[in-house]
């Protein structure tokens, strides 16, 4: 029987992934201003990319959002732009309802693979990248699965994944991730469509409450840190 194999830092690794995302929030940003003095109609050009994915239908959107970010597509990209295409013809409850769903659908999804089809391909992968596979023993579970959803700078897809190969026990990675990240993204999806639509009010709310679940996200994150979870 093979050795497992030794468990790889992830500080070098985190580390790297926080600057290409600093890298690529620059790169739009600096994009977007030298469009905006250009000239260039950029809300337009927005409105005009909303209305060509509305068009599709919110079958097809929320059927992508269950899938597409098993495969690497961000998830952010989805919750931000739920409410601005559908929560007019759907209504917003139904929307958050249906994000939720689908994002229930991509953590089972992203287990499955990671636990059972892509096993060997995704531990090869993942130590290439520097990324640590958990070694989790029954009584580490919840602390693992917490830090794992609250550490900073771990996409969402990586996290399911890790924990889908470390075999957390499945109902309870479901119950706890369900937990953290159901109030933060239907906050987001909020958030996305007031702030499109010029509802100050609600986006004020909306940030309100992001803000307060990221601090309780990082005392969480403290908590389990100090109890020194594998």
């Amino acid at each position: 029987m093979a050795e497992p194999a030794e468990p790889i830092d992830t500080t070098a690794a985190l580390r790297r992934l926080r600057l290409v995302k600093v890298g690529a929030v620059a790169l739009v940003l600096l994009v977007g201003a030298g469009l905006v003095l250009r000239g260039y109609d950029v809300k337009g050009a927005i409105e005009q990319g909303l209305a060509l994915v509305r068009s599709a239908g919110p079958l097809v959107f929320f059927l992508s959002m269950a899938i597409l970010p098993a495969v690497g597509a961000p998830q952010m990209a989805f919750t931000l732009t739920a409410g601005p295409l559908f929560a007019a013809q759907l209504g917003m409850g139904v929307v958050v309802l249906f994000a939720l769903l689908a994002m229930l659908f991509n953590m089972v999804l992203s287990y499955w693979m990671a636990s059972r089809v892509l096993r060997p391909v995704l531990e090869a992968l993942f130590r290439r990248l520097g990324y640590k596979i958990p070694q989790v023993q029954k009584g580490d579970e919840t602390g693992l699965i917490v830090l794992l959803r609250v550490t900073p700078g771990i996409p969402f897809p990586v996290q399911n994944y890790l924990l889908g190969l470390a075999r957390a026990s499945f109902g309870r990675y479901l119950l706890i991730s369900f937990l953290i990240q159901g109030p933060l993204n239907a906050a987001f999806i909020i958030f996305g469509d007031a702030l499109l639509h010029g509802k100050g009010k609600t986006a004020f709310y909306g940030i309100s409450a992001i803000i307060v679940l990221l601090v309780g996200t990082h005392l969480l994150r403290k908590h389990y840190s100090r109890k020194k979870t594998p």
